[in-house]
């Protein structure tokens, strides 16, 4: 009961500005259930005229702990990830950084009902084409492509061993940038269920 209200705060939050609300993006199971120590990081969906805006409020961030992004998940990624550029930026080159401290991705688990949370740290976004490798592309309307074939998600793992190479492959995960957060943590949490071993270094975002 205790993490279901945790979940309704995230979700109406209230700043110096007024009450200002986050939708959370969901997703059917939990990577991981709790985090100690952390700082939240807000990024509101803001309209302004016509145009759609990330409004990021890091006021309360302390930069020797965990941090935790509370991200819109109406925003679309290319909004999204170069603040996530910067404020990654930010803390690598603070004083204070405490290379222990985690940065994690907070969504609803829409089964259990509780707030779940989807680690990052090591992570880097980049907003380009991979130069080589597989190319893992996640669209807009989340197909899957595996260089520019689509692929059935529940087929992946065994399309990508079937894949032919004299060298070890490397393997990219895409994201089209045009797609909502939402996809993409719902894609993440996907990933990050595979039974299989790859490190992932590296996001690409176009």
């Amino acid at each position: 009961m205790k993490k279901y209200l945790v979940l309704l705060i995230v979700f109406g939050i209230v700043s110096c500005e007024g009450k200002k609300e986050i939708q959370l993006p969901k997703a059917d199971r939990t990577i991981i259930g709790d985090v100690k120590e952390h700082s939240p990081i807000y990024i509101f969906f803001k309209v302004e005229g016509k145009d759609t805006i990330a409004d990021v409020n890091r006021k309360n961030s302390i930069v020797s702990t965990n941090w935790i992004f509370n991200i819109d998940k109406r925003l679309p990624l290319k909004l999204v990830v170069p603040e996530l550029i910067k404020l990654q930026a930010k803390k690598d080159k603070s004083i204070h950084k405490n290379e222990a401290a985690e940065n994690y991705f907070s969504y609803a688990n829409d089964k259990k009902k509780t707030l779940a949370f989807l680690p990052f740290a090591s992570l880097k976004f980049k907003l380009e084409k991979p130069k080589s490798g597989v190319e893992i592309y996640f669209t807009k309307d989340d197909k899957v492509l595996v260089n520019k074939t689509i692929v059935e998600k529940s087929n992946l793992i065994n399309y990508l061993d079937s894949l032919e190479s004299d060298k070890p492959l490397k393997y990219n995960f895409c994201f089209d940038k045009e797609a909502s957060y939402d996809t993409f943590i719902k894609n993440a949490v996907f990933i990050n269920t595979l039974e299989v071993e790859m490190i992932i270094s590296e996001i690409y975002i176009f």
